[in-house]
């Protein structure tokens, strides 16, 4: 049976495992028997009717770090499961920067697209008037020989 330095070095870890195992201990249950194998066994029993052997055991288990294939297939898969969500996390980050970057280059190109456009149309208003009447001339022959067609 797992000795009070034992347990006392290992409390966390003890504690966490004995909640996820039984679900019904609290905090408060845990404080009575902390550092003393002897209580805590007791307490446990008390709250989960499990028989001492069972409960020594699992205790036993957790302080050498062996645990049962079922909890350490159960904590790697919590770890794995936490490193993919980290992964997801830093992805969904740096997604999130590219665009907000993509929109603000966007944005900006495009503001310099259009004072640009208004400096021209300042410095040769008599021009931009005429491209514009082109354009428009342009324009309206396509959509009427379109239209024609169709």
């Amino acid at each position: 049976m797992a000795t009070r330095q034992q347990l006392q070095g290992k409390w966390n870890e003890v504690k966490g495992r004995l909640k996820e195992r039984w679900g019904q201990l609290t905090d408060d249950d845990l404080v009575h028997g902390e550092g003393n194998v002897e209580q805590l066994v007791g307490v446990i029993q008390q709250k989960t009717g499990r028989a001492r052997e069972e409960v020594e055991k699992f205790i036993d288990e957790v302080v050498e770090g062996s645990g049962t294939g079922f909890d350490r297939v159960a904590s790697s898969a919590r770890e794995y499961a936490d490193q993919a969500g980290e992964s997801v996390r830093r992805g969904y980050d740096q997604a999130s920067e590219t665009v907000k970057r993509g929109y603000e280059q966007a944005s900006q190109k495009f503001s310099e697209g259009y004072q640009t456009a208004e400096e021209s149309v300042r410095r040769n208003p008599m021009e931009s008037v005429a491209v514009s009447f082109g354009a428009g001339i342009v324009a309206g022959v396509l959509v009427g020989l379109m239209l024609k067609r169709g």
